[in-house]
């Protein structure tokens, strides 16, 4: 190496800009959604948020009525879903709120069920995502911070993926090509107790209770920040070939040609 060259990473590349831009935007995304979501109740007036009860993935508090309204109407008090909104604080429509609190309840409104008691109450106001998706949330902007620091692109997402450890941590791994079932190890020990958690509560007449929630949410939410950036980050055309990729164990990629018929 000459001293105008610059210095390779441990991948083999010269810089990692892609990576720590990858994990700053994930965070920006996912931090700046969960500060709002406390800010904005702070900031409406007292009571104007009253308690939700709608459906998960569905637009239910658009507007006081129409396509968008299910959650303000009379869905009886004993169902899984929904409640008698009038006699739970009277109706309510995000689109009627100032632009920025739109924009927070519309994506509290599609992504999350928003029962009132599983979730929190800042100044008389429900908060626009449950307790599990806090910790979601909060996990998610973990990880990402952490790619920011240490993320490194390694061609395929599974090497990506594994390149937040050291490389004398997981060389073993690569001695007997374990990584795909490392990685998918580590997704499964993330989203296993929100989903045993969930599902539980689910299929049985366990409750869990708030904080449990958010105990199970934040490494879900941590593995699902871990999985984008690494497929975000991914990117064989950065490298000469695949033999320029450096990995632990001096391992190399084998690219596999399909022989044409």
């Amino acid at each position: 190496m000459t001293e105008t060259e610059t210095p390779l990473l441990k991948n083999g590349r010269p810089d990692r800009i892609r990576e720590s831009t990858v994990g700053r935007n994930l965070a920006a995304i996912a931090g700046v959604y969960l500060i709002l979501v406390f800010l904005i109740p702070l900031a409406l007036p007292t009571d104007t948020i009253p308690d939700l009860s709608a459906r998960a993935n569905r637009m239910d508090y658009a507007t006081y009525d129409g396509t968008w309204s299910w959650g303000n109407g009379n869905n009886g008090e004993d169902g899984e879903m929904g409640h008698n909104q009038f006699e739970n604080g009277g109706l309510f429509a995000w689109m009627e709120l100032n632009p920025i609190a739109a924009t927070v309840y519309a994506i509290g409104d599609l992504n999350c069920h928003q029962k009132f008691e599983r979730s929190w109450e800042i100044n008389g106001n429900q908060l626009a995502v449950c307790t599990r998706d806090i910790g979601i949330l909060f996990g998610f902007v973990a990880c990402s911070l952490l790619w920011q620091r240490r993320g490194l692109n390694r061609w395929t997402i599974r090497d990506t993926f594994l390149s937040i450890f050291s490389d004398d941590l997981i060389e073993e791994f690569y001695y007997d090509d374990r990584r795909m079932l490392v990685m998918t190890g580590i997704l499964a020990i993330g989203l296993g107790p929100m989903a045993i958690d969930g599902f539980t509560q689910l299929l049985s007449s366990y409750e869990s209770t708030n904080l449990l929630r958010i105990i199970t949410g934040v490494p879900a939410g941590f593995v699902g920040a871990w999985i984008f950036s690494a497929m975000f980050s991914a990117r064989p055309h950065e490298f000469d070939d695949s033999d320029s990729v450096r990995l632990p164990a001096n391992a190399i990629l084998r690219m596999i040609e399909e022989e044409e018929e």
